[in-house]
C-alpha cells in the first residue's frame, strides 16, 4: 500500500513577501493622493492642467500593463520585471514633487503611472502564483493590505502635512517609505513558476472578454464613487462638505472589511457566487444613493457599495490567471480593461450630470453594475476547474 504524499508546505515567506508589495503599492497611491493639492497649488495649475497630468499617469499604466509578458521575457523572467517595476514606482513617487513645470509633471506622472501598472500587474501575477501553491483563496487578502496601505499613506499625508511638509518632502518621505518597504519584501516573493512569465505582448483573448468586462465595470463603479461620493452627498443629498467625508470613509472601510472576509467567502461560496453577490450588493447599494431619502440611507447605500466591489478584482485577476496562458498575461489583460474602466468612469459620470443631473448618472451605475451578475455567471464561472489546488 502506498502511503499518502504529504501535504506541501504552505509558500509563508512569498505571501508575505508578496502582502509587504501590495501593502507598499497601496502607501504609495496614498501619499499621492494626498499630495494632489499641494502639487496643484505649487505649480498654480488649473484643474484642465492637472487632469492633463493625471490623464499622463493612466496613459502611462494602460499603455505598459499590455507589456507585462514582452517584457518579462526581455528581463530574464515576471520576478525580475516586478522588481525592477517595485523600485521604479518607489523612485518615480519621490520625484514627482520636484517638477518644475507642467510638462515636466506630465512626464513624471507618465513614468510613475507606467511604473505602477507594471507594479500592479507583476504583484498580481505573483499573488496568482502563490494562491496556487497555497491551495486556498487568498487573493483578497493580498487586496486587503493594499486598502490598509492606501489608509495608511493618506494618513502618513495628512500628518505631514499638518506639520507644514510642502509637496516635495511628503512625497521623498512616503517615497522612501515605499522603497524600504518594497526592497524588505522583494527578496521574499519566490522563485518565477511554471508560465510565470510571457513571451510576447498581451494581445486581447476571446476566452477572457467577459472576465475583463466584470474588471472594467467593478473600476468604473469604484473610480466614479472615489471622484464622485462627497460631490453627491453634498450636491444632491445636501450634506455639509465635512460630514460629506464621512460617504468616501464608508465607502473605503466597508471595502477593506469585504477584502479582509473575502477569502473566506470564497472557500465557502465559491468565486462566481461572490462576484454575482458583490454585483447584486453594489446594485443595491446605488440604489440606495439615488433614492437616498436621508443622508444615513446615502451613506450606508456608499457602504453596500464597498462591501459588493470590494472582491469584484481580486476574484477577477484569480480567475484571468488561472485562464491565461500565463499568469501574468492573464492579469495584464484583465488589469488593462479594468485601468480603463477606472479612467472612463469619472469624467462619464460627468458628462451625464451635465445633461441629466448627478441623481440619474448613478441610477445609471446602478443599472450598469447590475450586468456583473450574467457576466459573471459566465465567465467565472468558467474557472471553477481552475480553482487553486494544493
Amino acid at each position: 500500500m502506498t502511503p499518502p504524499s504529504p501535504t506541501p508546505a504552505r509558500p509563508w515567506r512569498a505571501r508575505l513577501g508578496t502582502t509587504g508589495l501590495f501593502f507598499g503599492n497601496g502607501l504609495g497611491a496614498g501619499g499621492w493622493a494626498s499630495a494632489i493639492p499641494l502639487i496643484k497649488a505649487r505649480l498654480a495649475l488649473s484643474d484642465a492642467e492637472l487632469s492633463v497630468a493625471l490623464l499622463a499617469m493612466a496613459i502611462g499604466a494602460i499603455l505598459l500593463m499590455p507589456c507585462a509578458g514582452l517584457l518579462a521575457h526581455r528581463l530574464g523572467g515576471a520576478g525580475r520585471t516586478l522588481r525592477f517595476a517595485a523600485i521604479g514606482f518607489a523612485a518615480m513617487l519621490g520625484l514627482i514633487g520636484l517638477a518644475p513645470s507642467l510638462p515636466a509633471l506630465a512626464a513624471l506622472t507618465f513614468l510613475f503611472g507606467a511604473g505602477n501598472g507594471l507594479m500592479d500587474v507583476g504583484m498580481n501575477a505573483r499573488a496568482s502564483l502563490v494562491e496556487r501553491r497555497w491551495g486556498a483563496a487568498i487573493m483578497s487578502s493580498f487586496h486587503a493590505a493594499w486598502s490598509c496601505g492606501g489608509l495608511a499613506g493618506a494618513t502618513l499625508g495628512g500628518l505631514l502635512m499638518r506639520a507644514g511638509a510642502p509637496a516635495p518632502w511628503l512625497l521623498a518621505v512616503v517615497g522612501g517609505a515605499v522603497l524600504a518597504i518594497v526592497a524588505g519584501s522583494l527578496p521574499h516573493i519566490g522563485a518565477d513558476g511554471a508560465g510565470g512569465g510571457g513571451h510576447a505582448f498581451a494581445w486581447p483573448q476571446r476566452r477572457l472578454a467577459g472576465l475583463c468586462a466584470v474588471a472594467l465595470l467593478g473600476l468604473m463603479m469604484e473610480g466614479a464613487v472615489a471622484d464622485w461620493c462627497a460631490v453627491y452627498l453634498t450636491s444632491v443629498v445636501g450634506l455639509a462638505p465635512a460630514a460629506a467625508a464621512m460617504g468616501y470613509a464608508a465607502f473605503a472601510s466597508s471595502m477593506l472589511l469585504g477584502r479582509l472576509t473575502g477569502d473566506f467567502g470564497v472557500r465557502r461560496l465559491g468565486r462566481t457566487e461572490i462576484v454575482m453577490l458583490g454585483g447584486a450588493l453594489a446594485a443595491v447599494g446605488f440604489a440606495l444613493v439615488v433614492a437616498a431619502p436621508a443622508p444615513i440611507v446615502a451613506i450606508g447605500g456608499f457602504c453596500l457599495i464597498g462591501l459588493g466591489l470590494a472582491n469584484l478584482v481580486p476574484a477577477v485577476f484569480s480567475a484571468s490567471a488561472a485562464m491565461a496562458s500565463s499568469p501574468a498575461l492573464g492579469v495584464a489583460m484583465a488589469a488593462t480593461a479594468g485601468y480603463a474602466g477606472f479612467l472612463i468612469g469619472p469624467p462619464l459620470i460627468g458628462t451625464v450630470a451635465s445633461i441629466a443631473g448627478l441623481r440619474t448618472s448613478f441610477a445609471l451605475l446602478a443599472a450598469a453594475t447590475l450586468a456583473i451578475v450574467p457576466l459573471a455567471a459566465a465567465s467565472v464561472g468558467r474557472t471553477r476547474a481552475a480553482r487553486p489546488q494544493a
